[in-house]
């Protein structure tokens, strides 16, 4: 029954089971539960916060896989990968827990859905490369396309240079409004970019999105006290971020 249970709810918690089972006339401590779904493979996990998927999306993001499969490597070290991140000073997101199986991360009973929104207290614009990460700049007012296209023009190309990019490199940015803009394209083409067609909603298929990750982990860990002293730090922990 409890690993019935958790496979047909993984949000169910211990305390759920014990209730469920009681009321059965069974009556079980949390840590036999426990022991009971680890010999099945269950484990009690964060549940991933995923993009909130609709059929379309679902179709383009495996449309963009298919087409991609069999790119050699040497492509994909030819893009310098861009995004913009929001990094909170203080605080974490909340997480709920869910049980599931080795390698089941991203199925959607174990997952928490989100969508994209903006606030938080800095954020950032960054590039990176497979030959190390380019600049990373601090988004001091709100973006507009205008704004987006000063910042490529003066970030974009020191950072390609910098890593010294193959000639014919592709740029990757996401089909955020700011991006796709007739200006901004407009801009793009006259600058002779390449661009890497994107799937909407698809920010997990954008590494750099583990570089987010590995800056934040990085932040947390010094405690920075203020905008400034959070801004600061933000830079250095991006500029040790090694190239392998």
């Amino acid at each position: 029954m409890i690993t019935r249970t958790v496979s047909k709810n993984p949000r169910t918690t211990r305390g759920d089971l014990v209730n469920d089972l009681q009321r059965a006339g069974t009556k079980v401590t949390k840590a036999t539960i426990s022991n009971t779904l680890r010999r099945q493979g269950l484990k009690s996990c964060s549940a991933r916060r995923v993009p909130l998927l609709k059929p379309v999306h679902v179709q383009a993001r495996l449309k963009f896989a298919r087409e991609h499969l069999d790119d050699p490597e040497e492509d994909w070290e030819n893009v310098i990968w861009s995004d913009e991140t929001k990094i909170e000073l203080f605080g974490k997101n909340s997480t709920r827990r869910v049980w599931r199986r080795k390698n089941a991360e991203l199925h959607p009973k174990n997952t928490i859905p989100t969508v994209k929104h903006g606030g938080g207290n800095i954020m950032l614009w960054g590039c990176f490369s497979a030959k190390g990460p380019g600049r990373l700049i601090r988004v001091k007012e709100r973006m507009n396309g205008a704004m987006y296209r000063e910042i490529l023009s003066d970030n974009l190309l020191p950072s390609a240079r910098a890593l010294k990019m193959k000639r014919g490199w592709v740029f990757q940015h996401d089909n955020d409004p700011k991006h796709t803009t007739r200006a901004t394209k407009e801009w793009l083409r006259k600058k002779h970019f390449k661009v890497l067609e994107w799937p909407s909603e698809s920010p997990d298929l954008n590494p750099i999105e583990n570089l987010w990750r590995e800056l934040k982990v990085c932040v947390a860990q010094r405690q920075p006290q203020n905008i400034t002293a959070l801004e600061e730090i933000c830079m250095e922990e991006w500029a040790k971020i090694p190239a392998t």
